[in-house]
């Protein structure tokens, strides 16, 4: 081989290295910024805000999703349910939450639901999505309706911009007309608590039989359960016989501060 020759693989060897080094550069600066902290790259989150608000490690009761504690700890313990659970089983059987609802997650609903930002909802689905997997066995999804003048007023179904996501990325049909709201009481963020289940009693119905395992059922903000208890009492007496909540945020229940 001639020295020319072996000039020319050498800088050819070069140029080619530094174009793979540009293309690479090129798809991290094309990247999408993590949609909670707004300078790491991430899509829809990047890793460190996936471990600091999204942890699905987080030591949660498996039916309602709320915290489990011990002592003024959450960390891992043997328990499975909470209290609440043990003494009294909701309607629904199981919960999966993907942070609480606080700082930064809290304001991030207010945002999609108050602030009209749908580019949330694609986020807060992915995630859901990604947290249920593929081989889930779930077999159909509905998300909790509004009332007809709440809708009019904000223009969209929060619940059903996630649903769609999350219908998309799993493949699943949503069932956006299955299930309905009759009650035109005030919203649940505005009662005390123990004013919530009076207030979403009969409040829902289901259009027609769902005689289907398991179903999954998509809203945005849990406090007290009451809501989804309520859809899930509904959608078992239509058939369904498990009933999983997919909640962007649950708020979750502190233990006694002294």
């Amino acid at each position: 081989m001639t020295v020319a020759r072996k000039f020319r693989g050498t800088i050819g060897a070069a140029v080619k290295d530094a174009l793979l080094r540009v293309n690479a550069g090129a798809r991290r600066l094309a990247a999408p910024h993590c949609a909670v902290c707004r300078v790491e790259r991430g899509d829809p989150v990047c890793a460190g805000c996936r471990q600091d608000f999204f942890d699905p490690d987080c030591p949660r009761c498996l039916v309602c999703g709320d915290r489990l504690w011990i002592g003024r700890l959450s960390i891992p313990s043997p328990a499975t349910h909470c209290g609440r659970c043990e003494v009294a089983r909701p309607a629904f059987d199981r919960t999966i939450v993907l942070g609480d609802y606080t700082p930064p997650l809290d304001g991030m609903v207010t945002a999609l639901k108050s602030g009209g930002r749908l580019d949330l909802a694609r986020v807060f689905g992915r995630l859901l999505a990604e947290r249920v997997g593929p081989r889930s066995s779930i077999e159909c999804l509905l998300a909790v309706p509004l009332t007809r003048s709440r809708q009019r007023q904000r223009g969209f179904n929060q619940s059903i911009e996630i649903a769609r996501v999350v219908a998309r990325d799993l493949a699943m049909p949503l069932l956006r007309r299955a299930l309905v709201r009759t009650g035109t009481g005030p919203p649940q963020q505005s009662l005390p608590l123990h004013a919530r289940r009076g207030n979403v009693s009969g409040a829902f119905q289901v259009r027609r039989a769902l005689p289907v395992r398991c179903a999954a059922v998509i809203d945005d903000v849990m406090t007290s359960g009451a809501t989804l208890d309520e859809v899930g009492a509904v959608l078992k007496r239509a058939g369904v016989e498990q009933i999983v909540n997919l909640v962007v945020a649950r708020t979750p229940t502190f233990p006694d501060r002294g």
